[in-house]
């Protein structure tokens, strides 16, 4: 227990040391990115959303936008795939870039949000939890995180929440050090290049047919 507590810690240092320095010394990009989003399609530079964060706590994620207007009204239950037509020209750079997710970091420094963690998801999933996925909120949510750097889009939603349970059960410094430099390669060549290359064995840690109680109640 000792120990946890102090990589915890130790995440807590990381956390604000990285996004300092994707804040300070990267704000003019961030200016740009704003501008273009501002020039090529109408609508804020900024998505704001609720979503639930550690212990269910409701805080306000930061991204920039990546869609066209009033297309948020579409996304529930239908995956975002690089080819949806919803995505804005710059939106597709960003979102294969994971620029858009760069905000991100104000929630970082605010302690909301850390480097690496499961995916913040709407309010409205929380409906649909069992006791098993429920476990996901026991750590605040990432900006990256083990399913992000396994498939991400490629993977069902049942595997993801798998991925996030193993995370939040077999936690280290060391996992988050692993899923950093994953993201570095997803960021260069892509999501579908680590599909079938996962970074663990789902079989350890994870009651699998409590998270797959998931597709019983969902339908």
């Amino acid at each position: 227990m000792k120990d946890k507590k102090i990589q915890l810690i130790l995440k807590r240092v990381l956390d604000i040391v990285v996004s300092l320095i994707v804040l300070i010394p990267f704000f003019p990009l961030w200016l740009l990115i704003a501008f273009l989003i501002k020039v090529t399609s109408q609508g804020p530079t900024m998505f704001l959303q609720e979503r639930p964060g550690l212990n269910k706590k409701i805080f306000q994620v930061y991204k920039f936008r990546t869609m066209k207007p009033g297309s948020e009204n579409m996304v529930k239950g239908q995956e975002v795939m690089k080819d949806d037509d919803r995505i804005t020209a710059i939106g597709k750079f960003l979102r294969r870039s994971k620029l858009d997710e760069i905000p991100q970091v104000l929630n970082v420094l605010k302690g909301e949000m850390s480097l690496v963690g499961p995916r913040p998801e709407r309010v409205s999933s929380l409906a649909d939890y069992t006791k098993e996925i429920s476990k996901r909120l026991n750590m605040k949510p990432g900006l990256t995180g083990l399913a992000q750097v396994s498939g991400n889009i490629y993977l069902s939603l049942q595997e993801r929440y798998r991925f996030d349970v193993y995370y939040v059960e077999n936690y280290s410094i060391l996992l988050d050090l692993k899923i950093i430099l994953r993201t570095v390669g997803v960021v260069l060549f892509g999501e579908d290049r680590y599909v079938d290359k996962r970074l663990v064995d789902l079989k350890k840690g994870v009651n699998e047919a409590a998270v797959t109680k998931e597709e019983t109640i969902s339908k």
